[in-house]
């Protein structure tokens, strides 16, 4: 009986966290201006919906790549979700279509200036 609720409460639990993760994504397009490399951070520039941010990644981890200008498209993570502490994104090419089955290009912390 004992295992039978613990598996019906972490069926809950597995639910709920898949709930919070899809509906905390949002998707948004962002122009790349400039990449750079700084004191082995790698910064981007970008524009979303018209502000200024940064997008930085630590040089050599992994998903952290110097994108090349252009369009984008740009999900926030949910808070806790990645690998940075701070706001957490990835980014894929312009024309994804479904983020968990397209490539991921590169996964960072936003920064808004």
């Amino acid at each position: 009986m004992k295992d039978g609720v613990a598996q019906l409460i972490l069926l809950v639990l597995f639910l709920l966290l898949a709930a919070v993760d899809v509906s905390a994504q949002e998707l948004s397009t962002i122009t790349v201006r400039k990449s750079a490399v700084n004191n082995g951070v790698v910064i981007l520039n970008i524009l979303k919906a018209g502000r200024a941010y940064e997008l930085q990644c630590n040089q050599g981890a992994p998903g952290c790549t110097a994108l090349k200008s252009g369009q984008y498209q740009m999900i926030e993570l949910p808070e806790n979700f990645g690998m940075y502490d701070c706001k957490d994104v990835e980014v894929y090419a312009e024309s994804v279509v479904d983020p968990d089955k397209d490539k991921r290009l590169g996964e960072y912390c936003l920064v808004e200036k």
